[in-house]
């Protein structure tokens, strides 16, 4: 602890997901958070504005030093002590999208600890939430760790489960698993660096990866069962969303619901009782929202206003 009682602690995160989490660090008088590391300022949106991440935003508003190195690998002799002028208790990170050296997990004297969004060693890597919804599962998580120098393989301090509604879309379950992550660190993190909670190692053969998503991980695939491509619009919102292609455009696929057997072609679009729909390999989609490329988004009625020639295309 420092002088004043607190534990001294850095924090290393970038997105709004790890905003819940600094913000509890700064409001529990058990912690002082002398550094916050993040990614430098980007350009942001169409207009391309250079915007700073919304970790930094709360670091400043508080008044907490902010380091925003390209390569986290240039900062391990700023972090020690005398760099610092405060011996570090701990590094917590949340969501941050580099490695962390060995020569930055060696500075504390508890370690590195980190968030990661699913139930490890399930869903390792950058997308454990949209794969978690992916592949259909009923429940998810929040994964304490101790981080070593591979991905998400640290020894687990603690883990709390939440369920995956049957709606749940990549957003909701961000923001709920955000929320989840301060409260985890909130009710284990003094318990941990008083020793009282013991890490315990994966089960490296229970290990599942997650992979980075890219704008092509969304192309939907008609020749999957519509269970599977329902599962995947509701874990791609909002990004990368879920697309297909008509008339040389690109076709977003936003809100579905299911459908039983229908007696078309896979890939055919039909309606519905008057709504628009399509058929899977197997099972069908009825199509709640969707939007052309250069357009607004639409519910499938105000769509088919101006595109009745969509319905008989297959879909590829």
């Amino acid at each position: 602890m420092t002088k004043n009682n607190k534990y001294n602690l850095i924090f290393i995160g970038t997105p709004d997901f790890s905003v819940p989490t600094l913000q509890a660090l700064i409001s529990d008088e058990r912690f002082s958070v002398s550094t916050v590391i993040t990614a430098p300022d980007a350009k942001v949106g169409r207009k391309q504005i250079v915007t700073a991440p919304p970790v930094k935003v709360i670091a400043e508003k508080n008044n907490i030093p902010v380091l925003q190195p390209k390569n986290i690998k240039s900062l391990p002799l700023a972090l020690r002590e005398g760099g610092l002028g405060v011996k570090v208790d701990a590094i917590v990170t949340i969501a941050y999208g580099q490695i962390i050296p060995q020569e930055i997990l060696d500075i504390p004297k508890f370690g590195c600890l980190n968030l990661h969004a699913s139930l490890l060693p399930k869903y390792r890597g950058a997308s454990p939430i949209q794969s978690a919804i992916l592949n259909n599962e009923k429940e998810t998580g929040v994964t304490l760790m101790k981080m070593d120098k591979g991905m998400d393989t640290g020894d687990i301090i603690t883990q709390e489960k939440i369920s995956i509604d049957s709606r749940e879309t990549g957003e909701s379950l961000h923001n709920k698993l955000s929320e989840l992550s301060a409260n985890v660190l909130k009710k284990y993190l003094v318990d941990y660096l008083e020793e009282k909670l013991k890490p315990v190692a994966q089960d490296n053969s229970q290990a599942t990866i997650a992979k980075k998503l890219t704008r092509d991980s969304g192309k939907i695939d008609w020749n999957k069962s519509a269970e599977e491509v329902e599962c995947m619009v509701r874990a791609y919102y909002p990004w990368p969303g879920t697309h297909t292609s008509w008339n040389n455009k690109t076709l977003k696929i936003i809100k579905v619901d299911l459908l039983k057997q229908k007696n078309h072609q896979t890939g055919e679009i039909f309606l519905e009782n008057n709504q628009l729909a399509i058929q899977c390999k197997t099972n069908a989609l009825l199509i709640n929202q969707l939007q052309l490329e250069g357009k607004k988004v639409m519910t499938a009625k105000e769509f088919l206003t101006g595109n009745k020639d969509i319905v008989g295309y297959i879909l590829k």
